[in-house]
């Protein structure tokens, strides 16, 4: 239906936003990038077409790469004077072939030549757009089993060609996505698929030669690519597609597109090649005739839908930095995710954040309300978590309604209840006690709902058990990973406190630091500064301004504090669940000098992982001692990051998630 569509859509020849090279432009000699040691080979087959060679090559040259490349163009015999010309391009590796080999000797051809570890092959009518090639290669650095990469190509219109490709257990095959939207939340997240064309696809020069490149069988051209896929996934590996990375190609411009004439015939026959080849792995492949958005996660182990009110940010709050790190680690371990944002509001830059995480965002101007998306999707969900009883009080009893097979699993983030209600002691506050009280309720009755309940600290973990015996709650606490250098004592000054006002705790928290620690601080190191990064409103930064106080705002980066202070501050006098600031710092070997009811249910020992006080007066003593005992110091980071290693890394929280949803 979407070509229908298209069909009848009057469309530009080119979308402006792509800002094509154009193919009229009249030959002068360029230079490419060429690098004595490439990370990356970029071969380019052609048999004439000279114009869109140029254009493909003149993109390469105004876009570059932060990685190091060299260009090798393979002339099949062409009969033009593609030779002659390209002759005069600087840093181009020419080889020409003394007779016409067609595309599969053309690659191999190049391959055996090149000499960068990764090897990309394009075709000669592509061009090529801001950041393409470190896209792909940042698909490899951030998926360990990644063999194969491909981006999103599209057509010089502006509509999608393909997001990865499907392979039916006929040999048949797809182009997925293919004339739709190119933004489409729907094709703007990073997932493994079953091949990607040949126009454009990205492995490691090895893994290209341990399968013995692209197979001769296939001669001149055609489902060379798609074997070529499946020897990759033969070993192990798997095959890509990543969004962040845009390739334009004129299809049909190489081969053409009439299947009875010229490359295209061959398409036909090397099917059945493709077939006879592999036919014990098709037979794992979908049906022809499957429906596609079941074909595409055909592989996963199921499909898993998470709702939260907002779109995650992990430089905003522990709870992002948290659930980012579940998406992570459900998609690395074969579950299709995907994320209903309650709010609505979701631009195309945070959805290829979360794209990258493999999950897929269920938001924009054309998606369904979640009513209606889970009356259409829900028996094909495995599972639904639904995070904070705010939200999944609105949702839990539609998830059972449409999606009675799915594993209901309610993810706390923190006892909400909990937190209010030591907010309310501690401000004498009556109205907040109701809340709280109400709080408690949803809370309790959505454990009760529910198959699985996540909590995030052991502290509330024992105590449900208590409140709700019969409830199942498991312990998903904070995911951080280690970080190995860790400068030591003498390197270090000043004090950090990571956090933003808009969270209570917080902003109690800066107060209590800028009125009653601080000033003791500084009266035995004058010098002395705290700084505070996180949202706070520019009226509050008057009203807290004072000297050693430094208020930077949210920052794009913590290492440069998390390395450079001597010590983080986590004088919280009030709150629930697990705290991310203590987490983050010790995962950098940063130590803490917190309140009890901040190291509440993170196994933390005071003098052994912590520095534990909870008047200003011993607060201000404890900062102090660190601040003059090297040797506690170093005990207290190594300490720290053992307690990250052993209950906050990714490796704890799989399995948990493979207890519930395995």
């Amino acid at each position: 239906m979407a070509r229908v569509r298209q069909e009848f859509t009057a469309l530009p020849e080119f979308a402006d936003e792509l800002d094509l090279l154009p193919l009229d432009l009249p030959f002068a000699p360029f230079t490419l990038p060429r690098a004595d040691a490439p990370c990356v080979s970029i071969v380019i087959p052609v048999h004439g077409k000279l114009a869109h060679t140029l254009a493909c090559l003149r993109s390469l040259a105004r876009h570059g790469a932060r990685a190091d490349f060299e260009v090798i163009v393979v002339d099949d015999a062409s009969p033009d004077d593609t030779a002659t010309v390209l002759a005069q391009v600087g840093g181009l590796r020419l080889l020409c072939n003394e007779r016409n080999l067609g595309f599969v000797d053309s690659c191999n051809a190049g391959a055996a030549v090149a000499t960068g570890e990764f090897l990309l092959f394009l075709n000669n009518d592509t061009q090529v757009t801001q950041g393409w090639l470190d896209a792909l290669l940042a698909c490899f650095a951030e998926r360990p089993d990644c063999g194969i990469a491909g981006p999103r190509l599209v057509y010089p219109d502006g509509r999608l060609q393909e997001a990865g490709g499907l392979v039916f257990a006929d040999g048949s095959c797809w182009n997925t996505g293919r004339f739709e939207a190119r933004n489409a939340f729907a094709y703007q997240y990073r997932r493994r698929t079953d091949y990607v064309t040949g126009a454009a696809m990205l492995l490691r020069r090895e893994v290209f030669h341990r399968v013995g490149g692209f197979d001769i069988r296939y001669r001149p051209a055609y489902y060379e690519d798609t074997d070529l896929a499946f020897a990759v996934r033969q070993l192990g590996l798997s095959v890509y597609y990543e969004p962040s990375s845009t390739v334009i190609h004129c299809e049909g411009i190489t081969s053409g597109t009439d299947p009875r004439s010229g490359a295209k015939r061959h398409q036909a026959t090397n099917q059945a090649k493709f077939a006879d080849k592999w036919a014990s792995q098709l037979a794992a492949q979908p049906p022809p005739g499957t429906p596609l958005e079941r074909a595409i996660r055909w592989h996963a182990r199921g499909r898993v839908l998470v709702v939260d009110a907002t779109m995650p940010d992990p430089a905003r709050d522990s709870g992002s930095l948290r659930l980012c790190g579940i998406l992570r680690l459900l998609d690395a371990h074969g579950w299709s995710t995907c994320f209903f944002p309650d709010d609505r509001r979701a631009g195309s830059a945070e959805a290829i954040t979360l794209g990258g995480l493999g999950c897929e965002v269920l938001a924009g101007p054309q998606a369904d309300e979640l009513p209606q998306w889970l009356a259409r999707h829900g028996r094909q969900l495995h599972a639904v978590v639904l995070c904070r009883h705010t939200v999944a009080g609105q949702y839990a009893r539609l998830v059972r309604l449409h999606a009675p097979q799915a594993r209901l699993v309610f993810d706390t983030v923190d006892l909400h209840f909990l937190r209010e209600r030591r907010a309310a002691e501690l401000a004498g506050n009556p109205a907040l006690s109701r809340q709280a009280e109400a709080s408690r309720r949803s809370e309790l009755a959505l454990i009760e709902q529910s198959d699985v309940t996540l909590v995030v600290s052991a502290h509330e973990q024992a105590l449900l058990a208590g409140m709700v015996p019969s409830a199942r709650v498991e312990l998903l606490s904070n995911i951080h990973e280690l970080h190995a250098s860790v400068p030591p004592h003498d390197e270090r000054r000043d004090l950090v406190f990571i956090g933003g006002w808009q969270h209570p705790p917080n902003a109690d928290a800066i107060r209590w630091i800028a009125g009653a620690i601080l000033p003791r601080l500084r009266e035995a190191l004058p010098g002395i500064r705290v700084h505070v990064l996180g949202d706070v409103p520019e009226n509050t930064r008057t009203e807290l301004a004072r000297p050693g106080l430094e208020i930077h705002g949210r920052v794009p980066q913590l290492e440069p504090w998390l390395d450079g202070c001597l010590a983080s501050l986590a004088p919280l006098r009030f709150g629930a669940g697990v705290k991310g600031k203590i987490n983050m710092a010790m995962s950098h070997g940063l130590p803490v000098v917190a309140t009890t009811i901040a190291v509440e249910g993170m196994q933390l020992t005071d003098d052994v992982d912590v520095l534990v006080a909870n008047d200003a007066d011993a607060y201000a003593d404890a900062v102090l001692r660190l601040a003059r005992d090297a040797p506690l110091w170093q005990r207290l980071s190594g300490h720290g990051l053992e307690n990250v290693r052993r209950h906050f890394s990714a490796d704890a929280a799989a399995a948990t998630l493979e207890r519930i949803l395995g």
